[in-house]
């Protein structure tokens, strides 16, 4: 019986980022499918208390955003799974800022058209990303962001993890989290991230 993960992001998240890369490593090897969802950092933290440096960042973090959505609305679920990995690429891997010249080149990397790279700044987009986002942080309460994982009736924040497994190691980590999360009085796991992320 093929589970069904809902998995929320942001692209500009490096820690949906690797969790993202480790869940399509799953579906290789565990019955599982995902659906992917958009959330917002930059709607997630706009009433909360954080350092300039990260204002900074969220002054820019809606535009990907919003092409992911607009890329779902007129292209669906397969193309933005194929979008969120070219844009992630450009900034997780290759280390490159969301401007529009490196959003079209995602989009056109997986066949998309540049001008869907007009939805940075259409802020009409703005309440189908909040509908998505409240789908998936709701279920999860206050305190958390991206990665949020929904399967079996269970949503939780996480699993942060700074190096993607592969492979079998990816179905037995899944294993373990679908174990832990079916418990429904588990609330929390974490310690201190003493490894830097690892995008390879």
């Amino acid at each position: 019986m093929t589970t069904t993960a809902d998995f929320w992001f942001d692209p500009a998240c490096p820690f949906a980022w690797i969790t993202s890369r480790w869940i399509l490593e799953v579906e290789k090897v565990r019955d599982v499918s995902v659906t992917w969802h958009i959330m917002s950092l930059a709607y997630l933290n706009q009433d909360k208390d954080v350092s300039e440096d990260y204002r900074k960042f969220l002054s820019t973090a809606w535009r990907p955003v919003r092409v992911c959505q607009a890329v779902e609305e007129q292209y669906g679920q397969e193309k933005l799974a194929e979008v969120y990995t070219a844009l992630g690429t450009r900034r997780h891997l290759e280390k490159k800022e969301f401007t529009r010249e490196v959003i079209e080149d995602a989009l056109a990397s997986v066949g998309l058209p540049a001008a869907l790279a007009d939805a940075m700044d259409d802020s009409s987009y703005d309440e189908a990303i909040k509908k998505s986002h409240h789908l998936g942080m709701d279920q999860v309460g206050n305190e958390v962001g991206t990665p949020t994982i929904a399967m079996n009736g269970s949503a939780f924040f996480g699993p942060v993890i700074s190096k993607a497994p592969k492979g079998e190691e990816a179905g037995r980590l899944w294993d373990g989290f679908q174990l832990v999360t079916a418990y429904p009085y588990v609330y929390e796991l974490k310690r201190a991230r003493t490894h830097e992320l690892d995008f390879s």
